[in-house]
């Protein structure tokens, strides 16, 4: 699925595609929708930025065995052993 974002909605909300995207991101990650690794590659960020920036807004980490094994497959899908 995709999403369209119009320039009308860039404009309204003053935000460039990319800050919408964080927030989106941070919001999904707050209500525990998506795991660090995916608010992070939906924000186009690394893991460690995405966690910076969390830590920026006090914005706590939840962090579980399922988002382990996630990790670990993504890890290994690219070659970090």
């Amino acid at each position: 699925m995709s999403i369209i974002i119009s320039d009308e909605v860039l404009q309204t909300t003053q935000m460039s595609e990319a800050e919408l995207l964080t927030e989106i991101a941070v919001l999904l990650f707050q209500k525990e929708k998506f795991t660090l690794g995916q608010a992070s590659r939906f924000a186009k960020m690394n893991q460690l930025q995405f966690q910076r920036l969390l830590a920026s807004r006090q914005i706590p980490l939840h962090y579980d065995i399922n988002e382990l094994r996630e990790d670990i497959k993504s890890l290994e899908a690219n070659n970090w052993r």
